[in-house]
């Protein structure tokens, strides 16, 4: 007896309506010919002409293997429950430009809006001023040396810190940024899999 053995991620996203099981998830087994006939069984038609979540259920993977194969021994080594994204692909557009770059601005003078209102909180400036007197014998007249070594270094922080210059990795490391995005996925996930009560995006052996 041949033993097919499945790989599903806890979150699948696709991007066409007729979702086959080569589309979810990853199959191998000694007879090549079975992966490739059950690459293209079809596991559901996506209604929603955009975008739609559904959670699936494995066993309603192996019921649609078993009706191609019904003698295959199918062994999960995956999730036994995951959630199914339907994305439709757009193209990139002026519009997308203008969010991106709406996101930029938005990021940048609120950034800059923290990092000054705490400077105020804590008088920096006034500290810089009262080193620079008693360093110096003198009392500082504009900008110092102070001022820009502290501009210096905290920008070299923010890149050391979130990982990042230019659209480049300085380490192999995930960033934090990443990070916190990877759990607020699985967070979603999990409460997709655990509270979703909604037939119709269910998908599940009867």
């Amino acid at each position: 007896m041949e033993t097919l053995y499945l790989k599903i991620d806890q979150n699948v996203e696709v991007h066409e309506q007729d979702i086959t099981l080569g589309d979810i998830g990853k199959m191998t087994c000694a007879d090549e010919t079975v992966v490739s006939r059950l690459s293209t069984v079809k596991l559901v038609k996506v209604k929603e002409p955009e975008f739609a979540k559904y959670t699936v259920s494995v066993l309603a993977v192996i019921e649609k293997i078993h009706e191609i194969y019904p003698n295959l021994e199918v062994n999960n080594i995956g999730e036994s429950e995951f959630v199914l994204t339907y994305k439709k692909l757009k193209k990139q557009g002026v519009l997308n430009f203008f969010k991106v770059f709406l996101v930029c601005l938005i990021s940048f003078f609120g950034s800059a809006f923290t990092i000054m209102t705490f400077n105020n909180d804590v008088g920096v400036t006034d500290l810089f001023n009262n080193i620079y007197e008693r360093l110096m014998d003198k009392k500082a007249s504009g900008i110092t040396t102070l001022e820009v070594s502290y501009c210096i270094g905290l920008a070299l922080g923010i890149i050391v810190f979130f990982n990042h210059f230019f659209g480049r990795k300085l380490t192999a490391d995930p960033t934090p940024l990443e990070v916190e995005m990877r759990l607020y996925e699985d967070d979603v996930n999990t409460m997709l899999l655990e509270t979703n009560t909604r037939k119709e995006y269910e998908i599940d052996v009867d």
